[in-house]
Parts: C-alpha cells; sequence; structure tokens
C-alpha cells in the first residue's frame, strides 16, 4: 500500500508540472545529484543554466545513489544525474558522456609517470576507498578484483578530496575519476597514472521518472551538462619526463 500511495503521489506531481511549466527549464526543478560529481561539475554547469535559462530555479540535492533514486522513486527529485546503468523499470536515462578512472600515487611512487599501468600495478592492501555506500567504492572495487583476494586499506572516507589528501601524504593510492581532475590546481604531490586500454571507467547519466511530462528540461539539461563538461574538461594527463 505504501509503495502504490508513493506511485499515486508521484504521478501527481507529475500532473501538476504538466500543467504548470510550459517553457523550457523554467520554475522549481529539483536535481539529485552524487558526491563524487556535484562538486566537478555543477560549478560548470550552474553558469551556463543561470545564463541561458533565467527563469529556472534549480533545487540541488546532493547524497549517494541509492538516496537519490528512492527520492526520484517518490517523486521528491525530478531528475538525478549519476553514474549508469540505474536499476528500475519506471525510470529512463540518458548518457551523458563517459568517465575514465585514472590511478593516484605519491609523487615519490616507483611506477613510472609516461607509462600506463594494468590492474597488477594496484596494490589492493594500499587501496584507499571511499566509505560504504557510495557507488565509485563499488566499481573500483568490481574494477580491482584480483585472484589473491587481498583486502583493500582499512581507511575510508566521504569525500574524494579526504581520499585525495590521504594519498597525498604516502597513506595509500586510489582510484580516482578524470571528471575531479583539475589540471590548475593538480596537487604535486600526487601522480596520476592511465590504465592501460581499455581503460576503466563509468559512464555518468540522468535519469528521470518515465511518467514525467519533462522530457524537454530534461534533455536541455543533459545537453547542457554535456556543454559544460566539454567546456570545462581537465587537461590530458600526460607524460612528462623525469629527468
Amino acid at each position: 500500500m505504501a509503495r502504490r500511495a508513493e506511485h499515486i503521489l508521484a504521478a501527481t506531481r507529475d500532473l501538476v508540472d504538466f500543467a504548470r511549466h510550459r517553457e523550457v527549464l523554467a520554475g522549481p526543478l529539483r536535481l539529485g545529484v552524487i558526491p563524487t560529481l556535484a562538486p566537478y561539475i555543477l560549478p560548470r554547469v550552474l553558469p551556463h543554466l543561470q545564463k541561458h535559462y533565467p527563469l529556472l530555479r534549480l533545487e540541488v540535492r546532493e547524497t549517494q545513489t541509492k538516496v537519490l533514486v528512492d527520492e526520484l522513486a517518490s517523486g521528491s527529485l525530478d531528475v538525478v544525474m549519476l553514474a549508469l546503468p540505474v536499476e528500475g523499470a519506471e525510470v529512463e536515462t540518458a548518457p551523458l558522456f563517459n568517465d575514465a578512472f585514472l590511478l593516484a600515487v605519491p609523487a615519490d611512487d616507483p611506477l613510472p609517470l609516461r607509462a600506463r599501468v594494468d590492474i597488477g600495478d594496484v596494490d589492493q592492501r594500499r587501496l584507499i576507498l571511499l566509505e560504504e555506500g557510495h557507488c565509485l567504492r563499488d566499481q573500483a572495487l568490481a574494477f580491482c578484483a584480483t585472484r589473491r583476494g587481498d583486502q583493500p586499506a582499512g581507511l575510508g572516507a566521504t569525500s574524494l578530496s579526504t581520499v585525495m589528501q590521504m594519498v597525498a601524504n604516502g597513506y595509500g593510492v586510489t582510484l580516482v575519476p578524470e571528471v575531479a581532475i583539475d589540471a590548475k590546481v593538480q596537487d604535486p604531490r600526487v601522480k596520476l597514472l592511465r590504465f592501460r586500454d581499455p581503460e576503466p571507467g563509468r559512464s555518468v547519466g540522468l535519469a528521470w521518472r518515465k511518467t514525467s511530462p519533462r522530457g524537454k528540461d530534461f534533455a536541455a539539461l543533459a545537453e547542457a551538462m554535456i556543454t559544460a563538461h566539454t567546456c570545462g574538461q581537465a587537461a590530458p594527463v600526460k607524460a612528462r619526463s623525469r629527468a
């Protein structure tokens, strides 16, 4: 009964949206974003939205994937930005871009910067991950799984910034999504290494309820996010001489 009531309430909100929203990206829009995307994508996309859609009143919710999906289904959120795929037959998705993972190690690590690495170069005993509940943690564990069964370091954090500080101070290594890298402020204490092809990564996209009448809004939002990501993309990590 509770699930059916949630669906009825969500459908009611969608009906109100249908009657209220006539212009593209005008009025309130409740956007959910996972923590490993929000600090890096929002500073790029918010100015674009403000400039091109001045009537938009954006409300942002940053939290973990499961909470976002639950709130999307209940109607508390209109659209969410997260790593695909998203489970649920009543959800539509649109891919935005692929986000490669890089290996972040202390600057004095013996692995050469100019060489590409593979899974065997990742010491799982020194692998620092985000805490339970973050999809990036699950993606990193899935990629780094080995037959040796080594366990990652007994350290965890709620943000990538904290994890990178742990790496910078020599406490271990981590997998960092390329979207989180800003070449202009890259920490000199951290060395970023690319993996051999096929590079590990994640597909970033938008998700919304199939019953929502705001398809044009979500298409415009997707286009804005792709544009902002492309324009603000960090310079590729290049090989540098160690001489």
